[in-house]
């Protein structure tokens, strides 16, 4: 196998005919100050793609860009070639796009069945329960807890129900922010099988872990972005047979005289 080579600033490969979440030239500030500079990635249909870096390397931000909830400033955003750029992010949710923000961001009045009501709010009755069925079927331990309030959830669980109130619209593509932030060993050995699953059915994984032998033991394709900028594009398997390239990447933080968005 020939040796991988780091990605040269903007570059764009060649457009694969297979349907793929794509993102071209993408250009996001917070701040006046740019944070995302000039990133290309495809997330393909049926796979799960890695996006690895460290803190504040602009991980969260473009999460947050491509589900509408950030203003892009260059670039585009399509869908199996449905334009998503400057859409809101009703719209965005609506087209097949879900994102699930780092923090496990839910309602924690309510209970856990009206957190995923919420989520299915512009479904239709039939479209709705089976959504809610579908995602239920993948974390029963929250299907048990229905009548509960989301604050009275442990981590595990609160991450279940994030996950499930994403799935629960059928998106194509699903983007996942530190899935595994603050839980215990036996809860991320719980939701690998799942998000392997869920990939398997057909949807599109974007997956941001802090815990890069968990990605790269789900995903197909790689990403390691560091001060907005993308170090690596290419294989997963190269990155397991060569840590050292993972290893140098996030030692390049800082080199150009950027330090991101201190927010992932």
């Amino acid at each position: 196998m020939s040796e991988p080579q780091p990605i040269a600033p903007g570059a764009v490969a060649p457009e694969p005919a297979s349907a793929a979440l794509r993102l071209r030239g993408l250009v996001v500030e917070r701040g006046q100050r740019a944070v995302i500079r000039d990133l290309s990635i495809d997330i393909p249909a049926g796979e799960v793609t890695a996006l690895l870096g460290p803190n504040g390397a602009g991980k969260s931000t473009l999460v947050l860009a491509v589900g509408g909830v950030l203003k892009l400033q260059a670039g585009s955003v399509t869908m199996d070639g449905l334009e998503l750029s400057r859409r809101r992010p009703e719209q965005i949710r609506r087209a097949g796009v879900a994102i699930v923000p780092e923090g496990r961001r839910l309602l924690s009045d309510l209970t856990v069945a009206d957190n995923i009501r919420v989520a299915a709010y512009s479904l239709s009755g039939d479209r709705a329960k089976a959504g809610r069925d579908r995602a239920l079927a993948l974390f029963p331990e929250i299907s048990r807890r229905l009548s509960a309030p989301a604050r009275a959830l442990s981590g595990g669980e609160q991450q279940m129900l994030v996950l499930a109130q994403a799935l629960v619209t059928e998106p194509r593509y699903l983007l996942i922010d530190e899935l595994s932030l603050g839980l215990a060993p036996v809860v991320i050995n719980r939701l690998i099988p799942t998000i392997r699953a869920v990939a398997e059915s057909g949807i599109g994984v974007l997956l941001i872990e802090q815990f890069a032998t968990v990605a790269l033991a789900l995903a197909n394709n790689a990403y390691i972005l560091e001060s907005g900028r993308l170090r690596f594009s290419g294989l997963a398997s190269e990155l397991r047979a060569n840590p050292e390239l993972l290893r140098s990447a996030y030692l390049l933080r800082g080199s150009d005289g950027h330090t991101g968005d201190g927010g992932g």
